[in-house]
């Protein structure tokens, strides 16, 4: 299983002396959450920021636009070259051509989805992409625990990608005790925030993670 930090739960003023010290043997994507104030109530950083964050650290970036018009703010990103760019599908009807979009500009695609969204609903967008994000918190808020559904949701996704080469990624409330049973569910990638950066030994906390899905 790969571990993608979130630096949400991370000072934004010290990412200049946080993220070189990152072991990218331990953290292998950085997350980016970036928020409107739109489609989810806060406002974290965009573009500008990001921007930033790609020259103190050479771990490729995953980043998650919560916005809630993605195809104005999706291109604002290719230059940046992160490994993922991921899109909520509740924000838009014209899925299929923003991947292809993203695609075009040599950069992985994703669409994630809420606690509250199906599966089956994004039936049609799953043989396009590279990544699946699912939602165990409601996005937004910082520090939620994991929802009780996820596993099941999880579970149902894999069944669906199964035979293709799609990438499973969960985000909100991962930490040392539910991790096993989504690294058993068979997620690719988990989304980890205060469970990485919380005591500010971000590369003994990846590890232990890494540890407890071996």
């Amino acid at each position: 299983m790969k571990l993608s930090a979130s630096i949400l739960a991370t000072q934004i003023t010290g990412l200049s002396k946080t993220l070189p010290e990152l072991d990218k043997d331990q953290i292998d994507y950085v997350h980016i959450d970036v928020m409107d104030g739109n489609f989810v109530p806060q406002i974290s950083f965009g573009e500008a920021v990001t921007k930033e964050i790609g020259n103190f650290t050479s771990i490729p970036l995953d980043v998650h636009l919560m916005v809630k018009n993605p195809e104005s703010e999706v291109p604002k990103y290719y230059s940046l070259k992160p490994e993922f760019i991921t899109f909520h599908a509740e924000t838009t009807n014209f899925g299929i051509r923003l991947v292809d979009e993203i695609h075009s500009n040599n950069i992985k695609a994703g669409v994630a989805i809420n606690p509250g969204t199906s599966i089956e609903s994004i039936s049609n967008l799953l043989p396009y992409i590279d990544l699946l994000l699912i939602m165990t918190v409601d996005p937004g808020f910082y520090g939620q625990k994991f929802v009780k559904h996820g596993l099941e949701k999880i579970k149902k996704a894999k069944e669906l990608l199964k035979g293709s080469n799609t990438l499973l990624e969960v985000d909100g409330g991962v930490n040392a005790e539910n991790i096993v049973f989504l690294h058993k569910a068979g997620v690719n990638i988990c989304v980890a925030g205060s469970s990485i950066f919380g005591n500010g030994m971000p590369n003994k906390n990846a590890s232990v993670l890494k540890q407890l899905t071996k």
